[in-house]
């Protein structure tokens, strides 16, 4: 799937027609490229100049690489074997070198002959492999390699000078080789259709697409390259936009029903009865939805806040404004523990308000239902008749919200928490439940760079909410390095019994159960002497759990929580948690999001280099929620000199989640960053970085929102239309859309 300008024919010619079949079939099935089209927007990942070599001594380990350099020298071994036991094997040695670094070749058998023909001391070739380690040096073992030869026209200078494009290759299809397809259709490149209005692509100072393929894929020179690069961003950043401005505009022609508080009601009520006053923050976000939801077109609105910065506050303030006007709020939450988590606290905040209906319920009072799928017959029937009647103004549930049974009196907000774990289609079942589409607010505590909302989340406005309530307690984080310093380890132990005895209590996260179900394959396997050596703390719950309990937590109350407890029985353990009968919860990531206790103030993260920076930051959020500060300790067995060290350290060193949002980006491939899960499409961005090219992707939105204002249809922008039907091949329209 491209991003790619019009593909009006020949670059929609299937690639078997113009490459043969055999080619074809591999493109296909290891790049995923199609027709002519496809392969024209395969862009080189980088360059290499004729004359200089790579630097060979920053090569990564176990990846397809693709090298220039020379060779030092070839010695062909001779060897017994099995297959030639009368010292017939042979072994060709080659050392290529980049002037300073060395890194070794090996062919065998049959495969010696040719190279041992051609690489001769002094040629200069690409080579492509895997590399690997042997006798603690880097080897590329059967190389597949393309000699570097001048045309006997050119001069020394122009040879040397030549500028050699490194494509994303595949050990089936060598960077060489997909370099000649493209010399194959780069005439085609001529017909390309170009998505960007003139007057956008000349007032920009942008070459025409034709002349950025060419350029792209043979350049002359570096600023050919960066000519080529800065068009192809813009074309990838501008329909992508103009897609989520039509999203935004055909938003914004939806009816729905405008929702202002009542002067004296429900809203006014429960401000009067809060113990302390909103933060600035909270206030602005409010005053933002309240905005929105007085309009008779739909909110569509994404809350971004750091853990613990209000946003239930902010959520539970719009859905009682809703209920004063007349409406209906729904919460949806991803697991149980959280809906009733949820529940629980609205409840509480809320007081005498949630009792509705009831005796000793205040006047302007409604009634706040909670709905899951472990609930009991009689009380699921209960709740759906209060929905039906409108008697409950609030529900709080989990996907169960969603089913077909489930009629509300009238909806007139939903809000979504967490959405990176929720679907879009069930995003969209739910705002079918009302008489008109319902309000959307959208919350997340993953702080998510400004540049990824405006393309992933880019047909919400979005609130942030960056500061922390006052009474919050700092975090301090620290890595435990186990394998290092064992001592360590002994001591987080000690922090946390310290905790304890100073009457607060701790988590202990692991990244696995740990039970037979988990992998019946290890757990049939008798553990290896090597693994009982590994003198390693066991990373799964259960086994933490009792190895805590028997050892350095002795005495205190140790309880385990993971998601495959009977819902009834993850309740009851949060509740002995949240009441402080419970020292220690030994849990999995199910405390990730929402769970609230104040006086936990501890958290020990076992083998955390095993989580994501993001959520990391999330578990983190679960310490220093009342007066004390908190503590948060991640312990892990990874060198320091690893990736994994560094994240963790990185992690450490700020409690800033938008900080950490882009640390995190940085170290994942770009395509995961619109590859939500929800979509199966391969990423359409090749050229546009996320992170770096922040300036265009705020420019083309501009740019896009005009165009698209003006012309909604894009009637006059045939090649626009073009562009964007190849963006939205059925998949991803679907995505757009309900997202």
């Amino acid at each position: 799937m491209d991003l790619v300008p019009a593909l009006e024919e020949p670059l929609r010619q299937p690639l078997k027609s113009v490459l043969g079949p055999a080619t074809a079939k591999v493109m296909a099935e290891h790049l995923g490229l199609l027709t002519v089209g496809d392969l024209l927007h395969h862009y080189p990942r980088r360059y290499e100049e004729r004359g200089q070599l790579t630097h060979l001594a920053d090569l990564p380990m176990d990846e397809h690489v693709t090298v220039v350099a020379q060779v030092a020298d070839a010695r062909l071994h001779s060897f017994a074997s099995a297959k030639a036991p009368r010292g017939k094997g042979q072994r060709l040695e080659v050392t290529i070198t980049d002037g300073s670094g060395r890194l070794q070749l090996v062919f065998f058998g049959a495969g010696v002959h040719k190279p041992h023909k051609e690489l001769l001391p002094g040629t200069r070739a690409m080579f492509a492999g895997k590399v690997s380690v042997f006798n603690r040096r880097l080897q590329l073992a059967h190389p597949a390699y393309e000699l570097l030869r001048g045309d006997p026209e050119e001069s020394v200078e122009t040879w040397a000078g030549a500028l050699i494009p490194i494509y994303p290759a595949t050990a089936k299809l060598e960077s060489w080789k997909i370099g000649k397809a493209i010399q194959t259709v780069l005439p085609t490149a001529q017909e390309a259709v170009d998505p960007l209005p003139d007057t956008l692509r000349e007032g920009r100072g942008l070459v025409p697409l034709p002349e950025a393929l060419l350029k792209i894929h043979r350049p002359h020179t570096k600023a050919d390259i960066e000519d080529a690069r800065s068009r192809l961003k813009w074309d990838e950043a501008f329909v992508l936009q103009i897609a989520l401005a039509r999203r935004r505009h055909a938003d914004a022609q939806l009816p729905a029903v405008p929702r202002k508080p009542a002067p004296d009601g429900l809203l006014t009520a429960f401000d009067a009865r809060l113990p302390f006053t909103l933060t600035d923050g909270q206030q602005r976000v409010s005053r933002e939805i309240f905005d929105d939801l007085a309009t008779d077109h739909p909110m569509h609105r994404l809350l971004q806040g750091e853990v613990g910065s209000g946003k239930t506050m902010v959520a539970l303030r719009a859905m009682l404004a809703v209920v004063d006007a007349g409406g209906q709020a729904a919460m949806l939450a991803p697991t149980e523990v959280l809906a009733q988590q949820h529940h629980r606290s609205i409840v509480e905040m809320m007081g005498e308000l949630a009792e509705g209906g009831m005796l000793g319920g205040a006047e302007q009072a409604t009634k706040v239902v909670l709905l899951t799928g472990s609930m009991g017959a009689a009380a699921r029937r209960h709740a759906l008749l209060d929905l039906t009647t409108g008697e409950a103004g609030i529900v709080i549930g989990t996907h169960a919200l969603i089913e077909d049974k489930v009629q509300f009196h009238d909806l007139g907000l939903v809000v979504v928490d967490e959405q990176h774990r929720f679907g879009v289609e069930q995003r969209d079942a739910l705002r079918g439940k009302g008489k008109q589409p319902p309000h959307l607010l959208v919350m997340t505590a993953t702080p998510i760079p400004r540049t990824v909302a405006m393309t992933v989340f880019g047909d919400l406005e979005t609130s942030v909410l960056d500061q922390l309530p006052a009474g919050r307690s700092p975090i301090a984080s620290h890595v435990v390095p186990a394998a290092d310093k064992p001592h360590f380890l002994s001591r987080a132990w000690e922090r946390v019994r310290e905790e304890v005895e100073n009457g607060h209590q701790a988590y202990v996260v692991c990244p696995r159960i740990g039970d037979e179900e988990d992998d019946p394959k290890k757990s049939a396997r008798k553990k290896s002497p090597e693994d009982e050596a590994e003198k390693r703390p066991p990373l799964a719950v259960l086994d933490v759990a009792g190895q805590l309990s028997k050892g350095p937590l002795q005495g205190l109350r140790v309880e385990v929580l993971h998601g495959r407890m009977h819902p009834d029985d993850k309740d009851a353990v949060m509740r002995r948690f949240a009441v402080g009968e419970t020292h220690v919860l030994v849990a999995t990531t199910v405390i990730e999001v929402g769970v609230n206790v104040p006086n936990a103030t501890a958290m020990v993260i076992m083998d955390a280099d095993r989580f994501g920076v993001s959520q990391l930051h999330q578990l983190r959020g679960r310490v220093g929620r009342g007066s004390a500060p908190g503590l948060c300790l991640l312990v892990t067995e990874m060198p320091e000199a690893s990736p994994a060290r560094q994240r963790l350290a990185a992690v450490a060193a700020t409690l800033d989640g938008f900080e950490l949002s882009r640390i995190d980006l940085e170290q994942r491939r770009e395509g995961d960053v619109l590859g939500q899960a929800q979509s199966g499409a391969r990423t359409s961005l090749k050229v546009l970085a996320v992170i770096e090219d922040e300036e265009i992707i705020a420019e083309a939105r501009e740019e896009a929102a005009a165009v698209v204002a003006a012309d909604p249809e894009l009637t006059h922008l045939p090649a626009l239309r073009t562009a964007l039907d190849a963006l939205l091949d059925e998949e991803r329209e679907q995505y757009l859309e309900k997202g």
